[in-house]
């Protein structure tokens, strides 16, 4: 039997009832899932997917991720709500090429580990389900998991697995309604043009989960515990003297009240300058290199490779910016005199994020 696999939280549950109540079927997962955005999160997925696989001795194959072609499918639909038209439409496609890999793989049965999903409507999956394994010549089977406590005990193994477990469905469109009614940004979707790693992001969950495999592999004991923290994301910024762009770089946690602000610096001393307003401070990369240990040659080099955040946080506390201050901190190659204008667009926010703990 073919199994369309999405996540391993679905999937390891699934598969074990399957071999209770199919023990003389050979099972094959099928992780095909080009909703999965942004690609980070898919590789973590599949990452899990391939552990609990591995551990029930399940074969797992790898479908393509032609994402592009999904974002076309569902085109128009894109503000469809859970469980709604463009839901139908992506398990069109995933069934679809799900039962040609069972047909091509000469399966007579197909199913899918999306039926114990709660957040899906099985009377949807089954529509779906029947109407391609009909076309491809299979049969679709249908197994209801979620009742009589089901639901519970999937929860239950899922934690005692220690396995993945996303906080969204998969898709662009669901994660950012989610967001949008959670009062929350999609933080998930921010990816800085250096390619640092962001606190609270799937890269930083990836690496974590990369390791949790090495450990794994050496027989280590470890836990992943969860943290509350204060996050934060910068979304654009700029700083301009004489109506000119000038290059700069803006250290984690700076914030504007209203965004934008225009006045000059009152003060400067050995690199630092005070702004006389909203509690900004200048730097020059000469001072920023000085108190970082760093060697940057520009502004450019700076921006584009970074630091660890924890240089970064060592530098503002350098000026006397404490671990729990939101003023902004700007390094410039030099300070100016003159009248500026500052524009940052940057959000904090209450967030939790995973640590692993070696043990």
């Amino acid at each position: 039997m073919l199994v369309h696999i999405c996540c391993s939280v679905d999937s390891h549950f699934f598969l074990q009832r399957l071999r209770e109540d199919f023990p003389n079927e050979r099972l094959t997962g099928f992780f095909y899932d080009p909703n999965i955005h942004p690609y980070s999160e898919y590789r973590l997925r599949l990452l899990d997917v391939e552990r609990s696989c591995k551990k029930l001795g399940v074969e797992l194959i790898e479908g393509p991720y032609d994402y592009k072609v999904w974002l076309k499918a569902v085109e128009g639909f894109e503000n469809e709500p859970e469980k709604g038209a463009r839901c139908e439409i992506c398990f069109d496609r995933r069934f679809e090429i799900s039962a040609k890999k069972a047909r091509e793989l000469g399966e007579k049965r197909m199913t899918t580990t999306l039926l114990v999903s709660p957040k899906k409507s099985q009377e949807q999956l089954v529509r779906t389900g029947e109407r391609f394994a009909e076309e491809y010549g299979v049969e679709f089977v249908y197994v209801d998991y979620r009742s009589g406590g089901g639901t519970q005990l999937q929860q239950r193994i899922s934690k005692e697995e220690r396995l993945y477990r996303q906080d969204y469905c998969g898709c662009l469109y669901g994660l950012t309604q989610q967001r949008s009614q959670q009062q929350m940004p999609a933080d998930e979707l921010y990816s800085p043009v250096c390619g640092n790693i962001l606190l609270g992001s799937i890269e930083e969950r990836l690496k974590i989960y990369e390791r949790r495999m090495e450990l794994e592999e050496e027989g280590r004991d470890y836990r992943i515990f969860r943290q509350k923290f204060l996050n934060y994301r910068l979304r654009f910024g700029w700083v301009k003297h004489k109506k000119r762009v000038l290059s700069s770089y803006i250290l984690p946690y700076s914030t504007l009240k209203r965004r934008y602000t225009k006045g000059r610096v009152d003060f400067a001393e050995e690199g630092v300058g005070w702004f006389n307003r909203e509690e900004i401070r200048l730097i020059t990369l000469e001072h920023y290199n000085r108190v970082s240990g760093c060697g940057y040659g520009s502004l450019r080099e700076l921006i584009f490779a970074p630091p660890p955040l924890k240089t970064d946080m060592a530098v503002r506390e350098s000026v006397g910016m404490g671990p729990w201050d939101l003023s902004a901190l700007i390094v410039l190659q030099d300070i100016p005199e003159g009248n500026m204008e500052i524009f940052i667009e940057s959000e904090t926010y209450p967030d939790v994020r995973e640590k692993l703990v070696v043990l």
